[in-house]
């Protein structure tokens, strides 16, 4: 096995491990034992737990901007359409690992953003991104003659971020997706409904 797909291997255990436990609950031995890793082999890799914690979050932001470029960014449907496309998205992920997981950047968020500055640094990075994909998407929107031109674009960015990280929680805690669907609900008949550009 490669340097890089150890590492690589590493990382994918953690994050799996961190979206299950969290990250102050997960050993270094358990995410060995997941990614069937030599002990020992860790700081090989990875200076200390919290230089591997930033390296799954970075790992994880990477994969998620890419659905979001490939979703946000389809042509084929339109702006609106393409939003409620990844909504249905986090969705269908959040029922597919049965309400156990959420969003592992909203997870670590609250459990670590009030601990440690670098991490707080980094998930608030990894949120600001996506906020700008909601943002372009959204401007898209007001272009295609969906939305008011006068539309509060960042607003409602910012209310999609919130909005998606709140229901996703809730869908953990109450193990349904009836938060996730009702929130979905909401954004489009009332949040996107007074912004709507009239026929």
């Amino acid at each position: 096995m490669t340097r890089t797909r150890t590492r690589q291997k590493l990382i994918e255990a953690g994050s799996e491990i961190f979206a299950e436990l969290g990250f102050n609950n997960t050993g270094i031995n358990t995410v060995l034992s997941r990614a069937r890793v030599p002990k020992g082999s860790f700081y090989h890799y990875f200076s200390s737990k919290q230089d591997f914690g930033l390296a799954v979050i970075d790992d994880f932001a990477k994969q998620h901007s890419e659905v979001l470029t490939m979703l946000m960014s389809n042509q084929a449907v339109s702006p609106l359409q393409r939003m409620r496309n990844y909504l249905e998205y986090c969705l269908k992920t959040l029922i597919e690992y049965k309400f156990r997981r959420g969003c592992i950047i909203g997870n670590l968020s609250q459990e670590l953003a009030a601990q440690n500055a670098d991490f707080r640094h980094c998930l608030a990075a990894v949120f600001e991104e996506w906020k700008q994909h909601y943002m372009s998407c959204l401007e898209a929107a007001i272009q295609a003659g969906e939305l008011d031109q006068q539309a509060d674009c960042e607003q409602l960015a910012e209310l999609l971020l919130t909005g998606c990280q709140g229901a996703m929680l809730m869908g953990k805690v109450k193990q349904s997706a009836k938060p996730m669907q009702n929130f979905i609900e909401f954004f489009f008949e009332l949040a996107l409904r007074k912004n709507n550009q009239p026929a």
